[in-house]
């Protein structure tokens, strides 16, 4: 872990864009306390579950220390929109409600402005100030599992395999998964 991140430094990286979806795709086996402790911090406890993240310098870093366990990317405004309206789901009194009903929206984040799920896809694709807020509201979303799960590989995607950063390439998978 120590070595990745000395091999790549996050300070000179050049942001495409604020947002950030990250989808955690090995399990725990082999795991170092730490990784564990950032993947909870990610809110990523279990496999082909997602969320999105505000990309900066501290995200970027927890990323490279977990890089082998997640994959991510820049996703476009039609699948940040379909992974809200298919698979969104708010927590509401520690529980998992589906977003059917804007009154449920309202409830938690109208003290922010948000009262329906086209104010939750505008926040989050352009990372407004409630950002945090309606992330957190959101459950992290359940993805299906691919076909080819048995290759699924811990090797970075520029080498061939599936973890690290997809860039733009990151809305074909969340296509396949979704």
């Amino acid at each position: 872990m120590k070595q990745r991140l000395r091999l790549r430094k996050t300070s000179h990286v050049d942001l495409k864009s604020k947002l950030l979806f990250v989808i955690r795709i090995q399990g725990s086996n082999d795991m170092h306390p730490k990784t564990r402790k950032i993947l909870k911090l990610l809110r990523l406890t279990h496999i082909f579950s997602g969320v999105f993240v505000k990309a900066n310098e501290a995200t970027l870093k927890r990323l490279l220390c977990v890089e082998p366990f997640v994959t991510y990317g820049y996703p476009n405004m039609k699948n940040v929109k379909e992974l809200i309206y298919k698979k969104g789901c708010g927590i509401t009194d520690k529980h998992r409600v589906p977003l059917t009903d804007n009154i449920v929206i309202e409830q938690a984040l109208g003290k922010y402005g948000i009262i329906c799920l086209e104010d939750i896809v505008h926040e989050i694709n352009s990372v407004g100030p409630h950002f945090k807020e309606v992330t957190s509201f959101l459950f992290p979303f359940k993805l299906k599992k691919p076909e080819r799960l048995n290759q699924m590989k811990k090797k970075q995607f520029i080498d061939g395999g599936d973890s690290g950063n997809r860039e733009d390439h990151i809305n074909e998978l969340i296509d396949k998964l979704n």
